[in-house]
C-alpha cells in the first residue's frame, strides 16, 4: 500500500558536546543577543546551534551534491 505521507524520519535527538574557542563563543553570544533583538524571543546558544548547523548544511550546495553521490555509492 502506498500512502501520500511517506514514512516519518528518525526523530530521536542525538546529543553531542562541543568545545568552542573563546572567539566563537563570543560570536555565538552576540548572535543570540541579535536574534533576541530581531525576533523578540530570547534563545540560548544551545538552542540556536542545531538550527544554525542545519541551515549551514542546507545551504552548502557542494556538500549536498557530494552527499548525494556518496549515498548512491553506498546503497
Amino acid at each position: 500500500m502506498a500512502l501520500k505521507l511517506s514514512k516519518l524520519p528518525k526523530r530521536t535527538p542525538v546529543k553531542i558536546n562541543i568545545v568552542l574557542n573563546p572567539e566563537t563563543h563570543d560570536a555565538m553570544t552576540d548572535y543570540a543577543r541579535i536574534y533576541e533583538e530581531t525576533y523578540g524571543n530570547k534563545e540560548n546558544i544551545e538552542e540556536l546551534i542545531p538550527f544554525m548547523i542545519a541551515s549551514y548544511l542546507d545551504n552548502d550546495h557542494a556538500f549536498k551534491k557530494a552527499r548525494k553521490l556518496f549515498s548512491r555509492g553506498t546503497n
